[in-house]
This record gives structure tokens, sequence and C-alpha cells, in this order.
């Protein structure tokens, strides 16, 4: 592919790699399914075992592309320099300026190394993204497929059926980052959507709400204590290992709560421990990012587009009201970041690339059938942004699936279900499944005292 089409004649060309997965049926329809990865940044060929796990190439090929930037592609926009910041992270302070300072200076480092070879980080877009993968289905003599993308995969999707509409027959959306919306005060929308949807559930359930009243108190209250009064913790990895020492503070805390690093039905059990002056649960959580797959995530693609698409337009006043607004009486210190994208603002003046939010900031409208699926814990992409997404999609199908947070498919056999007939009548999916869903029971541990 180019690597930046608007100076194709002069520019220099990049590699992606492609896996095509066969149906598993031996009558498969002729219409593959191609796959976009979320991230941005994402390894598409490390989702192939949960895509496959999930059913989707049961009736079809499944197409898998790594996206421009990423594993596998060449180049590859990996940032080595902020996989280690981040696995040292864990011992510092989560929003203090001298981790912002650290954080700046590794993404300045791997900025300088890809420039250095000859990357044009602005061409690291959605739109080229897109391009990408039209001009896939061309390559491969494709006559029309189904698109099915995930979190920034949808954004991806999205902007790919705006622009690209030849060929494309239906289109999957799981976890919807709506191109039109996304910034960084949106992420407490989101947040804020998904927690309350995780502590409505526990008031329902008659167990889960007598052993633990009242947890939006109880989570406020942990935000403050722990952001007043952080804590230092030598705690062995989930995954085994040395022990590694932990700071534990109201942003670390917040940080977790939105990469659902406690299992949903363990959370309200998690919060009463840490409130109970045990905190093993979510020191450990925490000492999980120690030990990062180095070279894995490409940051390069995250941060060209979170630079020129999501950041601009809106001031740092703006995402620390936007938090005030959804989490009142939380610390000004953990609103002021945009939940899973610290000191973004100072990361994009480093990275410097141009704003491109007047091209990509756009709604899509379309009459192709598309499937909207959201998970009602998801506090990434909050489920109230699927139906935002359908509102210009006039042959939308929009699914709820209750207790599941982000990427809901490989997490919901009903969600499979629904897909699969989806593929198979677009406009008439049967998503009978749904009705009878409802969250798993919450844990319910012992009462414990006051450490």
């Amino acid at each position: 592919m180019p690597e930046n089409r608007a100076t194709h004649r002069h520019g220099r060309t990049i590699r992606l790699a492609v896996a095509i997965i066969p149906a598993v049926s031996a009558t498969p329809a002729g219409d593959p399914v191609v796959f976009m990865e979320g991230g941005p940044g994402g390894d598409a060929f490390g989702s192939i075992p949960f895509l496959i796990g999930a059913g989707v190439n049961s009736d079809r090929d499944l197409i898998v592309m790594a996206q421009r930037g990423t594993l596998h592609s060449e180049p590859n926009l990996a940032c080595p320099e902020v996989d280690r910041f981040y696995a040292g992270a864990v011992g510092l302070p989560f929003n203090a300026p001298s981790t912002g300072e650290l954080l700046v200076r590794a993404t300045t480092e791997c900025r300088n190394r890809l420039t250095a070879g000859g990357v044009e980080l602005a061409a690291y877009n959605t739109t080229e993204n897109a391009a990408d993968f039209a001009d896939l289905r061309t390559a491969l003599g494709i006559d029309r497929w189904n698109v099915y993308g995930y979190s920034y995969g949808t954004d991806l999707a999205l902007t790919y059926l705006r622009l690209h509409p030849e060929g494309i027959r239906s289109v999957a959306i799981d976890s919807v980052a709506p191109p039109k919306v996304i910034n960084l005060p949106w992420t407490w929308d989101s947040f804020r959507e998904g927690l309350d949807a995780v502590f409505a559930a526990c008031e329902a359930q008659p167990a889960c709400k007598n052993r633990y009243p009242d947890l939006p108190r109880t989570v406020t209250e942990q935000v403050r204590r722990l952001e007043e009064h952080p804590l230092t913790l030598t705690v062995q990895p989930p995954g085994g290992g040395n022990p590694v020492t932990v700071v534990l503070d109201g942003g670390a805390l917040t940080d977790l709560l939105v990469a659902k690093a406690i299992p949903f039905v363990d959370l309200p059990a998690a919060l009463d421990e840490l409130a109970h002056g045990n905190p093993e649960r979510f020191a450990r959580a925490r000492a999980a990012g120690a030990t990062p797959v180095v070279g894995e995530f490409a940051y390069g693609l995250k941060e060209s587009v979170a630079c020129s698409e999501w950041m601009p337009g809106f001031s740092r006043a703006e995402v620390l009201e936007a938090g005030r607004r959804n989490l009142p009486g939380w610390p000004d210190t953990v609103l002021a970041q945009a939940p899973q994208l610290p000191f973004q603002y100072d990361v994009c003046r480093v990275w410097n690339v141009p704003d491109r939010t007047s091209i990509q900031r756009v709604d899509t409208v379309s009459d192709v059938p598309t499937l909207v699926i959201s998970g009602t814990f998801d506090s990434k992409t909050g489920a109230s942004w699927g139906q935002y997404a359908a509102r210009t999609l006039s042959r939308s199908t929009v699914v709820r699936i209750p207790g599941i947070g982000h990427w809901v498919v490989p997490q919901s056999c009903c969600a499979q279900s629904v897909l699969v007939s989806f593929l198979d009548r677009p406009t008439a999916p049967d998503t009978a499944c749904v009705a009878d869903l409802a969250p798993a029971p919450f844990t319910i541990t012992p009462e414990t005292e006051t450490a």
C-alpha cells in the first residue's frame, strides 16, 4: 500500500500482512467476513483465536489484516520505549507530573526513532487505514464482503462504510466508538455509564445489595482515600514471577476500573475488601502491568490517531469538567486525566501530527444493514454510544448484552449467535436470546472487620 496516498507518486510503500482463515462449513457462503482490530494499535492476528472461538468463520471465510503500523506490518510502529515506561509506572504515582514527564520522554524517544527511519507519522490515520481495506477487497477480487470491527475497529468500520461503501454487504460493530463523538471528555461519560451499570446490577440482586450497600459511595471514598494516602505494596503479579512494588492511588484505582482489571462478578467484593483494609486484588491487578509484551502494541498508530482525531478541539479544562460532571466528589487530580489516555495533551504536543477532526468527526449515514452490539458494563465505550451511532444507520439492529464489558462477541454465546444470524440474514437477525439474559450473580464474601 502507499504510505500516503496523497503523495504516492513520490512517497514510499508499506506492507500489510493478511491472513485468511477458511470457513468451518463445507459449503461456505461466498461473501467472507473481514475483521477490524481495536486499539488503535492492537495485534489483529492475536485476535484470531477469539474470532474462531466465537464462530465468526463458521459459515464464511474470515479475513484478518494487520492494520498499517501494527505488529506484522512493515513498518511496525511499536514503541518499546513506551512499553518499558509502563512496566516501571506500576511503581509510580499514577497522575503525578513526574510520571507524565517520563511518559513524554519515552514517547519522544519513540517518535524520534520512527521519523529517523523515514516513517511519515501523519499518514497513520483512520482515512488511510480505511482505504487500505478498500484496496484489500479489490486486490483479493472479492465482490462483496461483510465487515466486523470492535472498539477502534468500529470507528474504522464506520469510516470505511462512509468513504468506501462499494462491495459492503453488511457491517457489525461491537463496543462502539462513533467517529463523530470520540474525544477526551467523552471517555468520562463512557466510564460513568459502565460503572453505573455494574452498581445497578448489584442493587438488583438482593444478596449483592444487602452485602455491598451503596457501592457508588464506597468507590468514591476509596478513590479519594487512596489519592490522599497512596499505598505502596509489594505483590506477586497474577501471572507469577518475582514480586513487584506497586503504588495504588486514586488514579491507579480508576484506571483498573476502566480496564476491567478485576472481573465484574468480583468487583463489589474487591471494593469492599479495599474499604476494609485489604487492597490485595487491586494491587495484584496493578502488578500485572509490570510485565507487558514489549513491542506487541503499536503505540505509533495509537498516538497518530489519538493526536490527530481524538484530542484536538477540547481543552484540558473540558476534560476536568466532564470528570466533575460524571463523578462529583472525585479528586481533581484524578479527573484531570482522561481514562486510559493519561497525559494525552503532553504526549500529543511531542507527537506533533496535524489536526484531522474536520475530516474524521463525521456521522456515517448509510442504509447498509448494520448490527450494533454493546455490553452494558462497558466503561471504555459506553453502551449508549451504539444507539447513538445507529441513529444514522437506517437498517440497523441494536443489541445490548447485559453484564458484559468491552468486546462483547467473544464473551457472550448469545452475541455470537446473533452475529452468525445477522451474517445469514442482515436485515432480520434472530435476537431472541437477548431477552433471557441477565448479569451473572456477583461474588458474595463473608463480612470482614475494618483493618
